[in-house]
């Protein structure tokens, strides 16, 4: 079993997870910088917005959300300003005591993975999240030195096992009863098994499984409630995900399900106030 000590004493991902969950409840809010949602907070498309728009989303959810989910795309766009826009957003939520998932889907391999895995989650980066998007599709091995520097400091993975877009079909299911998908989160049970805090569920390796799948979850027999990590699930509210539907998609594994919303939380700004009560009301939702 991998040393469990961390830098500066930090738990595992897993455990802060459970543990801002329990607090907080299972709530995760998209940070999604789109051109229009910026133009109808009042702000330019520029880092400047940026900056105004994170600040402003940390400081509405950061004691309502377990999680913030920044999508690192909407702040590459503006290249190097719009990366320290993002760095500055990550070091807010740290200091709000938000955990934050640096939705980048990074999938490589080598030292290129290596590097990516540094990037978003080695100790001295100021891109460093408390975990990352992944994908896998040049084999879930390829993934290692990610899954390994996470391990070591601390933090976490969530890697893309079943999404919500049509595309994801053509590869996710292939095989049947031995699906793409199954296979992924199959790797991540094994994963998780390494590492203590697994048996009791609290694995730092997640899965992200859209909100809107339907039964494909259970018609590829994916076994998420014994993986023994966190389920990222986008697509409530906007994408047309409700608690309701999340709860019979997830079954016995909707206990460890991390709902997430972007959009439609988002689209109640830029009052902070009603930010907030948006916030609010969906993780009502989630926790009823």
């Amino acid at each position: 079993m991998p040393d469990t000590q961390h830098p500066g004493g930090r738990p595992a991902f897993g455990e802060r997870l459970a543990a801002a969950v329990e607090r907080r409840g299972p709530l995760c809010v998209g940070i999604d910088p789109h051109p229009a949602l910026l133009a109808s907070w009042g702000l330019t498309d520029d880092a400047e917005g940026l900056r105004r728009f994170s600040a402003a989303v940390v400081e509405a959810v950061a004691d309502v959300a377990a999680a913030v989910k920044p999508q690192v795309a909407l702040y590459e766009r503006h290249g190097s300003a719009g990366i320290a826009a993002l760095e500055e957003l990550l070091a807010d939520a740290r200091g709000a005591g938000v955990l934050t998932i640096a939705d980048a889907k990074r999938g490589d391999i080598g030292s290129t993975m290596a590097a990516y895995a540094q990037a978003w989650l080695g100790e001295t980066s100021p891109l460093a999240a408390d975990a990352v998007t992944l994908s896998p599709y040049l084999g879930f091995e390829s993934l290692r030195p990610a899954l390994d520097l996470a391990a070591q400091t601390g933090r976490g993975v969530f890697v893309l096992a079943l999404t919500s877009n049509p595309e994801g079909a053509s590869v996710q299911h292939v095989g049947g009863e031995a699906s793409v998908a199954r296979r992924i989160v199959e790797a991540a049970g094994a994963e998780n098994r390494r590492y203590s805090g697994a048996d009791a569920g609290h694995g730092s390796v997640g899965l992200v499984v859209g909100a809107t799948v339907g039964d494909a979850v259970a018609r590829l027999g994916l076994d998420l409630a014994a993986m023994g990590g966190p389920v990222l699930a986008p697509g409530l509210g906007a994408q047309g995900a409700t608690a309701e539907m999340m709860r019979e998609t997830f079954g016995a594994a909707y206990p460890r399900v991390l709902g997430t919303s972007s959009r439609d939380i988002l689209a109640a700004g830029p009052d902070r106030a009603k930010v907030r009560a948006r916030a609010e009301r969906t993780l009502a939702g989630l926790a009823s």
